[in-house]
């Protein structure tokens, strides 16, 4: 009898695993909103730019935060649910020092590429990868001022 309850538990254990995986290999869907707080979060980074913070400075706070931030379970976390979040905020973010603009440009250049990173999410099949974050457009400098 103990036999048949631990095959029970281990068939148990096996499926809930399982099933964890998959929950977890499915990628976050972001929202309209995630998008919109993203943007805003792109432009403080160009603000804080435009008011002295370095590059090094603030990606490294970024790095250090989104570490934080991973340290709590997906469901429970802003924007950075999973690696292809993480390095759609983190691209804006060097963007912001590598081609600096006006914070509102980079805020709507952010938006623009979360959407189409948002709507391309949408129609792909589950087992389909997202695209590298490099390979998300972002609006060339002819936008500037």
């Amino acid at each position: 009898m103990d036999s048949r309850f631990t095959t029970l538990g281990l068939r148990m254990v096996l499926a809930a695993a399982l099933s964890g995986l998959s929950c977890a290999a499915s990628a976050h869907e972001l929202t309209m909103e995630e998008c919109r707080e993203g943007s805003e979060f792109i432009k403080h980074a160009a603000m804080s730019r435009d008011n002295g913070i370095t590059r090094e400075d603030f990606m490294g706070r970024m790095h250090a935060d989104i570490a934080a931030i991973q340290q709590f379970p997906p469901q429970l976390r802003w924007f950075v649910q999973d690696e292809d979040d993480a390095a759609l905020l983190t691209r804006a973010a060097e963007g912001v020092f590598d081609m600096p603009r006006d914070p509102e440009v980079h805020e709507t250049d952010f938006l623009q590429a979360c959407t189409t990173h948002m709507a391309w999410s949408s129609e792909q099949a589950p087992a389909t990868p997202a695209p590298e974050a490099d390979a998300l457009p972002l609006p060339t400098a002819a936008a500037d001022k």
